[in-house]
């Protein structure tokens, strides 16, 4: 019969363990049950290998409890069935002396344990806490991936501009190999983001990403910090120290700020980069590294090559591949994308109950040249989000040199940006409706998202309108 669809899973530890209990001899099953029961598990009984199969293709459970000597469906069968279907359950075989050596292999086929006839109830409840233990913590873990994937994925990276889809291009290509990849652009364009997404997305993510600012570390103890050193090798060392590099080993090493480092350093790491062996500060023993280098900055390292202040080989070292990111002047289209998305998460953080932002707060925000990029975005929004007090993030609640910035600007635009709409007078609605939307498109510089904000319609009907009207300009 075609498997029923399961129900949700659940890891919450105060729900009761669903236990599934196997056994030929209803009675005995009944009375497992019922022992379960007692501690708070909650319990179904199959009375064959065959309607416990059924079940574990409809149902989900915690824990999967089965007599070892079944008629027809045994519980090795059971245990592959439990295997295929509910993977991370903990199957538990029931056993006399004379299967003792079945149910060892059974354990090594993946069973969580088996317990021998008659059952000892003190011994068959904590089996049963144990397992459903484990399929929990299980089921964290897998939880914390998932939410690794969903922050640090190629789906973390908003934005639909084409700067940004070029990025992402860029990603999913370096992503898989090992090379080293040097992260390019202002403060506060997400290159920390950028240089996860990598790792979360190359073979080494179940392995340590290790991230170092270059910058705020002290020159005296950077190379301690990368390579580790041993007692004795300078004033204040009583102890080993690991560095970052062997830390790292088998995953990703993150260096921000990397145009900060001392030319003295900098020998170093490029000795570490092409021999993939550190030492320790005060030893003479060479340690293998198997790690990926990402570095990033927002210094000119080509510039900083022609005044000597960074070495050209490490430079080379470092951009195997390069990736710029684009400020958030340079993708005004992702504005209001990225208001949206902190929006949602920075509600959810601070408990605020908030109907979103006013016309005329987004019509400033997309405005506006965000000098921080996507850092004063976000911080700009928690901000609006803390002192609001009417459910409405407005003009108001927008910092005062936020809106002293869009303002000033404003009154320096030239005079043709205002034109009169006296022309207007007499002419049909839709004539009207034509010359707002090519207006609106100038002042956004033909970006449809922008202009469509500025409207208060969707971009949707903005394209439409696009077409039925021809609007010049753009391309609908």
């Amino acid at each position: 019969m075609p498997a029923a669809k399961k129900k949700n899973p659940t890891d919450s530890a105060d729900l009761p363990i669903r236990v599934l209990i196997i056994d030929d001899d209803e009675a005995h099953g009944q009375t497992v049950a019922e022992c379960l029961e007692r501690a708070g598990s909650e319990c179904t009984v199959a009375a064959s290998g065959q309607q416990g199969a059924q079940l574990i293709e409809s149902e989900t459970y915690d824990v999967v409890i089965t007599d070892l000597k079944m008629e027809g469906i045994d519980g090795l069968q059971i245990l592959r069935k439990a295997k295929e279907e509910l993977p991370d359950a903990g199957v538990i075989l029931l056993t006399g002396h004379g299967s003792i050596q079945s149910a060892v292999t059974a354990m090594q086929h993946g069973a969580y344990t088996y317990l021998l006839k008659p059952l000892d109830v003190k011994e068959l409840q904590d089996a049963v806490i144990h397992a459903a233990d484990r399929l929990r913590l299980i089921r964290r873990n897998q939880e914390l991936r998932r939410q690794l994937d969903e922050r640090f994925g190629f789906e973390g990276i908003i934005g639909n501009s084409p700067q940004m889809q070029q990025v992402i291009e860029r990603l999913k290509a370096v992503a898989p190999t090992d090379a080293s990849c040097l992260i390019t652009g202002e403060n506060g364009t997400g290159k920390d983001l950028v240089a996860r997404a990598i790792h979360q997305n190359s073979n080494r993510k179940s392995k340590p990403f290790v991230p170092i600012n270059v910058a705020a570390i002290p020159e005296t103890i950077l190379e301690s910090e990368l390579f580790g050193h041993e007692p004795g090798s300078f004033t204040g060392a009583t102890t080993r120290r690991i560095g970052k590099f062997e830390y790292a080993n088998g995953g990703t090493l993150f260096l921000d700020e990397v145009g900060e480092m001392p030319l003295d350093t900098q020998v170093k790491l490029l000795r570490v980069l092409e021999d993939r062996k550190i030492t320790r500060l005060g030893s003479n023993e060479e340690i293998p590294v198997n790690v990926r280098l990402i570095a990033a900055t927002n210094a000119d390292l080509k510039t900083m090559v022609e005044e000597k202040k960074f070495r050209i080989d490490l430079y080379h070292r470092l951009k195997v591949v390069s990736i710029r990111l684009p400020s958030l002047r340079e993708r005004r289209g992702d504005i209001t994308l990225l208001m949206d998305h902190f929006f949602r998460e920075l509600s959810e953080k601070t408990g605020k109950e908030c109907q979103g932002f006013s016309k005329a707060a987004r019509q400033i925000m997309m405005k506006y040249h965000w000098p921080g990029n996507i850092r004063e975005l976000r911080h700009t929004i928690e901000a609006m989000l803390i002192l609001d007090i009417d459910g409405l993030l407005d003009v108001d609640d927008l910092p005062m040199e936020l809106r002293e910035s869009v303002q000033g600007e404003s009154e320096q635009l030239p005079v043709e940006s205002n034109i009169g709409t006296e022309h207007l007078i007499g002419q049909t609605l839709e004539d009207v409706e034509r010359y707002y939307i090519q207006r609106a498109l100038e002042l956004a510089e033909g970006n449809r998202q922008e202009a469509a904000n500025t409207l208060g319609i969707s971009e949707r009907t903005l394209y439409r309108k696009i077409k039925d009207y021809g609007a010049e300009g753009v391309k609908p």
